[in-house]
């Protein structure tokens, strides 16, 4: 396995000051900007930005916030987390990505996936009845596109080109990586394709995932595909203790799963299930630094992981804790989760 990279996600979710008053959407943005100034310091590998079209986030345009992040950072990886492909234009997605490649000298990346969030099918003016056909049409363009040759298709989902070019030009290519659930369906369209899979990991035993991790790899053989990486998503939050951690997300963590729970049908978030996720099972990587590097390591050694995401923002949780861990996870969780992974 190649060196395991390690980076940070965030939402822009909308954050509390230290009296409890919830940020203005522009500070939000403004306080992602420094977080990624903060993770390029720590040495993190990679800062993502998601797309959401709602009150409670604040970032509906990922790549300007990475163009802003370009010229403040000089190492780190910046990218999408995800680009809601579905109900975009594919090649206004490469051109706009293109683009803070070349704001960053070659360190842009995209994570292109559906989202599990709709309000950008009505708000661009898509049916959620065409949910499949939009995903799948769409990244087949986008998978000829990272050719950066000139481009002929035909489709339902847009006007046809014919020997299209598109700019501008990287030095050395996009990498895109498909970003998919639990669906058996997903993994191998994106080795069809011959990306890179990204694993949104957001509930139950993330080594559960193992079987879809085998069915990428023989997939990919039975395409005639290039042996590609495969990184996982997860939430999380690094503290100096694990009591501290713990105690530091919960109310945040609560408050937006009582939210998405109201809107999804889903039970009031309990403090027996949170306690759960946190631990050696769970889904959330959670508490000290070497807590969450023995499991992260665990995590990626067992899934033969490329890169572990945390996504760091959690709601309302304030700006300080998010960069505390941020730091930590540079400068503490890194180190050990190479060692282990090295012993």
């Amino acid at each position: 396995m190649t060196q395991l990279e390690i980076g940070v996600e965030t939402f822009g979710d909308v954050t509390e000051d230290e009296d409890g008053t919830l940020l203005p959407h522009a500070q939000v943005i403004r306080n992602v900007v420094e977080q990624a100034v903060s993770a390029d310091q720590a040495g993190l590998d990679f800062f993502g930005v998601g797309e959401h079209h709602r009150d409670d986030y604040a970032v509906t345009a990922p790549e300007v916030v990475l163009a802003a992040i370009a010229a403040r950072t000089g190492r780190i990886r910046l990218g999408s987390a995800v680009t809601v492909l579905s109900s975009d234009d594919p090649i206004r997605v490469f051109e706009r990505f293109a683009t803070v490649d070349a704001l960053s000298n070659g360190r842009a990346e995209t994570i292109l996936g559906r989202g599990s969030f709709v309000e950008s099918f009505p708000l661009f003016g898509f049916d959620l009845a065409d949910y499949e056909v939009l995903f799948e049409e769409k990244l087949a363009l986008f998978a000829k596109l990272l050719k950066e040759e000139p481009v002929t298709w035909s489709g339902r989902t847009r006007a046809p080109l014919s020997g299209a070019r598109v700019y501008p030009p990287t030095a050395n290519g996009l990498t895109a990586w498909v970003g998919v659930g639990g669906s058996p369906e997903s993994v191998v369209r994106a080795a069809r394709h011959g990306l890179p899979l990204f694993l949104a990991i957001i509930g139950g035993n993330p080594l559960a995932f193992e079987p879809l991790t085998r069915l990428y790899h023989r997939s990919l053989e039975e395409f005639g595909q290039q042996p590609q990486r495969i990184g996982a998503h997860l939430h999380g939050l690094v503290a100096d203790t694990d009591e501290e951690a713990a105690e530091i997300l919960w109310p945040h963590y609560k408050r937006t799963m009582d939210r998405l729970g109201s809107e999804r049908g889903w039970p009031p978030a309990s403090r027996i299930r949170f306690n759960a996720s946190a631990g050696e099972d769970g889904n959330l990587l959670l508490g000290s630094p070497e807590t969450v590097a023995r499991k992260m390591a665990r995590i990626a050694g067992t899934l033969g992981l490329s890169r572990v995401d945390i996504k760091y923002s959690a709601g309302t949780l304030p700006h300080g804790p998010m960069q505390h861990s941020i730091e930590l996870l540079g400068e503490k969780v890194k180190p050990m989760v190479l060692d282990m992974l090295e012993g």
